[in-house]
């Protein structure tokens, strides 16, 4: 009786309160109506889109570049953190790695907030010239992450409109050409819109017109590589090669690259000369844990195949170098192994390192992390990391240039050896010398990317791109004194894509699989 009572009671003052009285919009929370009315409110929506770079799908998380490296050669993650074991030893499905899904959701999460800022800013009353940068800004960052579905995924459903469940939940993928399409067409916009440099230090961070050209040559590279180009086009690489030379002819950007090569993986280098487009960290809120990866958990061990790839002090490789004493592989090599990696007899944290230090496979990764030779009690805990992670730096910029433009002359010109050449100067490591064929400047420059981003999360592409994959992943994980953990496969018909995660061919039918999943 009493629910009746209410109900009826309800029902007559509902029906003298009248549509003045029931259209009202909510005084404790914004609606998108409410939202996008003041140049602040914009403000916060497009550091919204900026956030998403730090969701554990994109470069954050707990480590999830750091774990990239181990879906390679390069590095064993024991317990699948993030769900990249699974990749590296080519068992993955469409339901079992964390980061197949969740890299697609946040992707499209930060696109669905780049779309909607790109649709509703030029209705906010605001700065003309701010609103153009942003708009900039929500460009590049919408192009990064296409950029990121095209690179694993392939083919991606293209939506440019605000999110709509109604029009956009079954959605059939379109081509990978429209999305390349797509996200040159967004870069363009944004280096025609975006400054060379910020004034501010509160702007640290923000996508420049360095960023932008970078991230084009970065796009263009891929499209330049054997797995895209399969007919050889050699006028894609010359694209690339020209990106590339952009990003280094640009005047006023400073970029450079950093002089100490363990200094700037610091937080007190951040932003850096050689800082061409950064994901921003700040702890405790906005934190990673890099730190505790690499100090204690050693999800992501370099395996001796790392080691055994760094060139001798001398320049040459171990098979053929006299500096190499098999009792003592570790001794006389490149600077950067010392700077990257943990080794058995190293000193780290003011101790020196047995075998059961880092107990995977023998040997820690100190890149990224604030824990070096000297004795240090800081001891940083989940979230609390605030190293920023960099997308693309200067030494990226040097190797697309050398790799693309070497690609496109019949053999290796001055600029090649040039850009190989001021990195290995950084390093501490001999030169190239002249007089090298296309195809041995090929293996140099692989091998060099290979060694300066070691530990960053950047060979998996490569070796994908490059159509190595099935060769270098078909081979077992060896531990410091070259013992077998396991040995990885590689289906070279299935594994140079990701499958389309299951969780959203269940809501979307549409969605086709790709080949062999």
């Amino acid at each position: 009786m009493k629910k009746i009572i209410c109900v009826f009671t309800l029902s007559l003052f509902l029906a003298g309160c009248g549509n003045d009285m029931l259209n009202v919009q909510p005084n404790d929370r914004y609606t998108e109506e409410t939202f996008w009315t003041s140049e602040s409110n914009a403000i916060m929506g497009l550091t919204g889109c900026y956030a998403v770079l730090r969701n554990a799908g994109m470069y954050g998380g707990t480590a999830t570049p750091l774990w990239e490296e181990t879906a390679t050669p390069n590095a064993y993650n024991y317990d699948n953190s993030g769900g990249w074991n699974v990749i590296g030893a080519g068992t993955q499905t469409a339901s079992n790695s964390a980061i197949i899904t969740s890299r697609w959701d946040d992707a499209y999460r930060g696109i669905g907030r780049c779309n909607t800022l790109l649709a509703k800013i030029d209705g906010v009353s605001m700065d003309a010239a701010l609103r153009n940068r942003m708009k900039g800004e929500a460009s590049f960052l919408r192009a990064l992450y296409y950029s990121t579905l095209a690179t694993y995924y392939g083919g991606v459903p293209l939506i440019l409109d605000k999110p709509d469940p109604a029009t956009q939940s079954e959605l059939p993928r379109n081509s990978r050409e429209d999305v390349v399409q797509q996200i040159m067409k967004d870069l363009d916009a944004a280096i025609a819109a975006l400054p060379v440099k910020y004034a501010a230090a509160t702007d640290k961070g923000r996508a420049t017109q360095g960023a932008a050209l970078a991230l084009k040559a970065k796009t263009l590279l891929f499209e330049a590589s054997p797995l895209v180009n399969t007919s050889g086009d050699v006028a894609k690489w010359k694209l690339a090669a020209d990106a590339a030379k952009a990003v280094m002819d640009l005047p006023g950007t400073g970029y450079a690259l950093f002089p100490n090569y363990r200094a700037l993986f610091l937080p007190a280098n951040e932003n850096s000369s050689e800082s061409i487009f950064d994901v921003q960290f700040i702890a405790p809120q906005q934190g990673n844990s890099f730190d505790l990866i690499g100090r204690q958990y050693n999800t992501n061990a370099p395996v001796r195949d790392l080691v055994n790839a760094y060139l001798m002090k001398d320049g040459l490789p171990q098979s053929q170098s006299p500096l190499y004493d098999p009792a003592k592989p570790h001794d006389n090599r490149d600077p950067r192994m010392y700077q990257t990696i943990v080794y058995p007899g190293d000193v780290f944290q003011g101790e020196v390192v047995t075998p059961s230090r880092f107990v995977v496979t023998g040997y820690g990764t100190k890149k990224y992390t604030i824990y070096d030779k000297e004795a240090n009690t800081n001891n940083l805990q989940d979230g609390r990391s605030e190293t920023n992670y960099m997308v693309i730096r200067f030494a990226d910029i040097l190797l697309m240039y050398a790799e693309a433009q070497n690609e496109v002359s019949a053999a290796p010109d001055a600029t090649v050896l040039d850009a190989v050449n001021k990195i290995r100067a950084r390093a501490g490591m001999p030169t190239v010398s002249a007089g090298k064929t296309k195809e041995e400047m090929r293996e140099i420059i692989r091998l060099e990317r290979r060694v300066e981003f070691a530990g960053e999360g950047l060979y998996y592409t490569d070796i994908r791109r490059w159509k190595t994959a099935e060769r270098v992943l078909n081979a077992p994980v060896l531990t410091y004194e070259a013992k077998p953990i396991m040995t990885r496969t590689f289906n070279a018909q299935r594994d140079y894509w990701w499958p389309i995660p299951d969780v959203q061919r269940d809501r979307n039918p549409k969605l086709e699989q790709n080949v062999g999943y």
